[in-house]
Order: C-alpha cells, then sequence, then structure tokens
C-alpha cells in the first residue's frame, strides 16, 4: 500500500484557511436585516449604502446562503453599457431577422437556474452611461431580449461618494428604483461574528389570515396622506446628492404601499417598518407618513367626549398628546358646555394617569375655547397644578443646564 504523501505547508496553510472559514449562524433581532429581508420577500430592488469595509457584501453573501439563493456578484462599474443593453449578434438574414441583442453569460444562467440573488456590487463606481443602462434590468427585470424570472430578487451595495473609488452620484431615475437601507456596523455583531458566529437572515413570517387587512392599511395610510399632502406625491430634491437617495414619486409610493403590506402582514416593528418608508420615499416624507399611520391608531375623540370616565387613553406620550389634540378640535368644531366639560375631565385623567407636560398645549387651547357664560370646572383646579408643577420642573432643569454651561 503506497504511502501518503507528507503535507506540505500549502496544505497546512489550506487546513488553517479551512478552519478560520467554519463558522456557524444564530438568530439575532436586527432591525437593518430584518428591513433588508422583508425588502427581497416584497421583490424590491434595494440599495445598501454605507462606508467601506463595513460588511455590505459579506451580509448578502450570508444572506443567498441562508435563503439557498444562488448569488451572482455583478460589479457595474467593470462592465459597458452593452454588457446590460446586449451585445448586438448578426444573424443569418438581419434584414428580415433583424439583429437580436444577446444577454451576457451571467443572465442566462439566471435564467437557467429560475431563481437567484443577483448582486450589484459598488454601484456608486458605475459611469453615468452604465447607470441609464441598467435602467431596464433594474424596473423591468430585462437584458437584451432576456426576461428575467420572477425567482430572481435583486440587491445592490453602494459607497458614498466621498469614499466611492472614481465615484459618482446616482443618476435620479436610477435611484428612484431602488429601496434605500443604511448599512452601518454593529460592534456586537462584528465581534461576535469574528468568535464565529454571525446573525441568520431569514425571510419573514407572513401571517395569511393578515394579508387582505395588511393591503387595506397599507393602502388607506399612504392615500390618506397623499389626498392631505398632494405635494408629497412628486418631489425631486435639489441637490444632486439628495436625487441620488430616496425621494417621493408615484413609483417610489406604489413601492411604499407594498413595503407596508409586507411588513404588516410579517408583524414588522415600528423602527423596521420607518426604515422602510423613509429608504422608499425619503426622511421627510417617510417620517409624515409613520405620523399619519400613528395617529390612525387613535381613538375617535367623538367617543372620548362621550364617556370620559371610561376613556382609554393612548400610553405613548406623543399619540396621547395627539389625542388630546383630536378632542380638543372637536370642541373646536362643535363648542358646547357638556363637551367642553369632558374635555377638561379628559385632560385632568391624563395628567392624574401619566406625564402631566403632554395636556399643556391641548389645555391652553381647550381654556381658549371658553365662553362667558361657562363655569369653569372644578376639574381645572387639579389641572392646573400638575401642569403649574411640570412647568416650574421645566424651568428648574433649565436653570440647571445654563448654570453647568456657564462653568464650562
Amino acid at each position: 500500500m503506497p504511502l501518503a504523501a507528507p503535507m506540505t505547508q500549502l496544505d497546512v496553510a489550506a487546513e488553517l484557511l479551512e478552519l478560520l472559514a467554519a463558522t456557524t449562524t444564530e438568530p439575532r433581532p436586527d432591525d437593518r436585516l430584518a428591513a433588508l429581508t422583508l425588502t427581497v420577500a416584497a421583490d424590491l430592488p434595494v440599495l445598501l449604502w454605507g462606508e467601506p469595509g463595513i460588511g455590505k457584501t459579506a451580509a448578502l453573501t450570508q444572506l443567498a446562503d441562508t435563503l439557498g439563493l444562488p448569488l451572482t456578484t455583478v460589479i457595474a462599474s467593470v462592465h459597458e453599457p452593452s454588457d446590460f443593453a446586449g451585445l448586438p449578434v448578426l444573424g443569418d438574414d438581419p434584414a428580415v431577422q433583424g439583429v437580436p441583442m444577446a444577454p451576457p453569460d451571467w443572465a442566462v444562467r439566471l435564467v437557467r437556474s429560475g431563481r437567484g440573488l443577483l448582486f450589484l456590487d459598488e454601484l456608486s463606481t458605475a459611469p453615468p452611461a452604465v447607470q441609464a443602462a441598467l435602467l431596464r434590468l433594474v424596473l423591468e427585470r430585462r437584458i437584451g431580449t432576456l426576461q428575467l424570472p420572477p425567482g430572481v430578487r435583486i440587491v445592490a451595495a453602494a459607497n458614498p461618494r466621498s469614499s466611492a473609488a472614481d465615484g459618482w452620484e446616482l443618476s435620479p431615475p436610477l435611484a428612484n428604483r431602488f429601496v434605500h437601507l443604511p448599512w452601518q456596523h454593529d460592534h456586537e455583531v462584528v465581534v461576535r461574528g469574528l468568535g464565529g458566529t454571525w446573525p441568520r437572515a431569514v425571510l419573514p413570517e407572513l401571517d395569511p389570515a393578515r394579508l387582505p387587512e395588511a393591503v387595506a392599511l397599507a393602502r388607506r395610510a399612504v392615500c390618506e396622506l397623499l389626498a392631505a399632502r398632494p405635494t408629497l406625491v412628486h418631489r425631486l430634491p435639489g441637490s444632486d446628492t439628495q436625487r441620488g437617495g430616496a425621494w417621493p414619486s408615484p413609483r417610489s409610493w406604489e413601492m411604499t404601499v407594498r413595503l407596508i403590506a409586507f411588513a404588516t402582514a410579517a408583524g414588522a416593528s415600528r423602527e423596521v417598518l420607518a426604515l422602510l418608508v423613509r429608504g422608499a420615499v425619503g426622511d421627510g416624507p417617510g417620517l409624515e407618513l409613520m405620523a399619519a399611520m400613528d395617529r390612525m391608531d387613535l381613538p375617535d375623540p367623538e367617543a372620548l367626549l362621550a364617556d370620559p370616565a371610561g376613556a382609554v387613553l393612548p400610553e405613548r406620550g406623543d399619540l396621547r398628546q395627539a389625542a388630546l389634540e383630536g378632542v380638543v378640535d372637536a370642541v373646536r368644531r362643535r363648542p358646547d358646555r357638556a363637551r367642553w366639560d369632558a374635555a377638561w375631565a379628559l385632560l385632568a385623567r391624563a395628567v392624574e394617569s401619566g406625564a402631566p407636560d403632554v395636556a399643556v398645549v391641548p389645555a391652553t387651547a381647550l381654556a381658549a375655547l371658553r365662553q362667558a357664560d361657562w363655569e369653569v370646572p372644578a376639574t381645572i383646579d387639579r389641572l392646573a397644578g400638575a401642569v403649574a408643577l411640570s412647568r416650574r420642573a421645566d424651568r428648574a432643569v433649565a436653570r440647571v443646564a445654563a448654570a453647568d454651561g456657564a462653568r464650562r
């Protein structure tokens, strides 16, 4: 029996590399990862923004492995526009058959597989001509005459122009086709990952029973906001940098409807939903939408006025104040002594069951609605004491802060 060949130093090195590459994964709550997997599930192109070396490519590689999808990486800046638009190929009779546009080999492999994760890396290093060629790929999933199958998902990564090699700003048409997610490193994840355990990316579990409710909520939230704020339907930012990110358009609002529906059906947290809507329509419109969705869950002001003693107010301070302001608006629209007294009873309950500062603004507005023949209710005395205490505390904090600043 022949003896085995002795191990060379390269063999030992290869064994050591295998040990270093052996890692495991674990479930770990991560808002950015949850937002990424929801966007992938919703079949929307997603763009990860982050500084070089923070793990964007590694996250996509791990995502593809976890989902069992073949990963195809394409670095746009090293390709020509024709690589995405298709290469002209002469047939037997171009005058009759025309000149077909042949797709690149990686696109053919994706079609043959029927599924996969197409990763467009270093997108901000692609020159404008290449970005223009990518428009049809990202929106229509077409490369030349080839149509990518529904099982293919598109994810991209980019560095800010300031830290990209020969970086370009994304063109507005291309940027508006993506959901933009900021990607930052988490030191705890990095430390644990370097120890051999990385977080596991999993597709969200959608509740079949919640699908109709999720669609109805998404459409209602977006339509009610745009009906009240028509200028948000389409707002192209003024600077090139902002145009290369998320901004509102009919296309991005349509993406937002889909993202809200998926997040609702998956029971995603408010933080994840905020990442998604801001990534689709931008920070300002996204925050307005989140505030509008919060108000959708507020109790009916008329129901609160009808039964102040049994009313249930929101726990969150900002929502509680919004509910009280809604009550004051209801009294303003239909002023009546009994309704005015009921509103004061609600304000007193809010002060006694939570932070008194949420009642300051509504109480001021409600007091201004008093008519000459309306007597001041006894509840105002309890309310005035709590509000005065809150204001004294605020002034004391301000004095301490001012004194501390003077000492420095």
